[in-house]
């Protein structure tokens, strides 16, 4: 769906503050969000105000700083830390005669790029297709052609902004059934599992916390595991033998991120329903990160998002080779185990981990929601 944004892959950055206590971690991770969709940054444009500008978003003055910044450096694309409006947009392409982005359009773009499985490609068509159905009046040249109906020679038509409209409501449509489909197909999946007394467990956490390189030391597996933002887009189950436990059944999901794009939520929605669905959720963090509590906090909304807020948690503090820590567990007031200090690299703690599965899998009655819920 969509191409390369631009044809080189020099791009500036802007950034404006708006008050945000998250401003510098906010800014940085804008720029790991450029580097994982294969874009090398020139330059960065930042500054102050206390709301958008209407028209341009960061102000006239800032636009004309912005434009002398993509002329000094060879840059044909702008990327915007921040939702634009379709009017925003296509005032800030007119201006600057370049192709820009919104954050949103970004995290699109990486998508498409890291979607392998048939239903991954699917939910990121559907995102971006609800994205581009919003702002179809811009980049065209054409959208005074008229088409006139069968036999009518010259008279009113249907505008190609109007079929362009109507064509994405049909796809849409067919998306939506198509996944609608796939959803019905896990529903029938899971419920063979509970009735089979097989533990559900899901991996949750913010992007590039190490889920997948957890996932793959526990399961021995091969899912596709960077230092980079969205490494992985498509959820992979695999069993898990534990000792006086039983088989578990672990899934690898989609990373979050803060200000995850709600139609993202929504496309991927048969996806994240695997994480609301779980009996336990590994809810993996990169200790080593300086935001690491509030990435716990964006997780969890977006687990409350999607209805997985009362989904019972361990928390597995990943990374501590970076950190310079040691592997350990922590209990909470009922004895149940609450939090693990892994490395999932080096697999330094992960006997925690099949622990504190165990110990879970001993207590939570999978027939039983009271269970479930405490």
């Amino acid at each position: 769906m969509f191409d390369r944004p631009v044809g080189n892959d020099a791009a500036v950055l802007v950034c404006l503050d708006f008050g945000d206590p998250e401003y510098v971690d906010s800014l940085q991770e804008l720029h790991h969000l450029a580097s994982s969709a294969g874009l090398k940054v020139t330059a960065v444009v930042e500054g102050r105000r206390p709301k958008p500008d209407a028209a341009l978003f960061v102000g006239s003055g800032k636009a004309e700083e912005l434009r002398a910044s993509l002329l000094g450096n060879a840059s044909k694309l702008a990327i915007f830390n921040h939702d634009l409006s379709p009017s925003q947009q296509r005032n800030l392409e007119k201006l600057l005669e370049c192709r820009v982005l919104d954050r949103t359009g970004l995290i699109l773009y990486i998508f498409a790029q890291r979607a392998k499985s048939h239903e991954g490609k699917l939910q990121v068509e559907l995102a971006q297709l609800e994205h581009l159905s919003t702002r179809l009046i811009r980049g065209w040249t054409h959208l005074e052609r008229q088409k006139g109906g069968i036999g009518v020679r010259g008279g009113p038509g249907e505008t190609q902004l109007e079929l362009d409209r109507r064509q994405i409501r049909e796809r849409v449509k067919l998306l939506k059934e198509k996944l609608q489909k796939l959803k019905a197909q896990r529903g029938q999946q899971r419920s063979f599992r509970r009735r089979s007394g097989v533990l559900s467990v899901s991996l949750v956490g913010y992007t590039n916390a190490g889920k997948s390189t957890l996932f793959n030391r526990l399961t021995q597996s091969g899912v596709y595991a960077a230092n980079q933002l969205f490494a992985t887009l498509d959820t992979t189950s695999r069993k898990l033998y534990i000792p006086d436990c039983g088989q578990i059944v672990l899934s690898d999901t989609v990373g979050f991120i803060r200000n995850l794009p709600h139609t993202l939520v929504e496309s991927f929605g048969a996806t994240l329903e695997e994480a609301a669905q779980a009996d336990l959720l590994l809810h993996i963090v990169d200790v080593a990160s300086e935001a690491r509590e509030q990435q716990i906090i964006e997780v969890n909304r977006v687990l409350k998002e999607i209805g997985a807020q009362d989904v019972p948690q361990l928390l597995v503090l990943n990374k501590i080779d970076s950190a310079g820590m040691e592997p350990g567990l922590e209990r909470d007031e009922y004895g149940k185990i609450s939090k693990v200090w892994v490395s999932a690299q080096y697999g330094s703690g992960l006997d925690f981990i099949r622990q504190a599965l165990a110990e879970r899998h001993q207590k939570i009655e999978l027939n039983s929601p009271e269970l479930l819920a405490g």
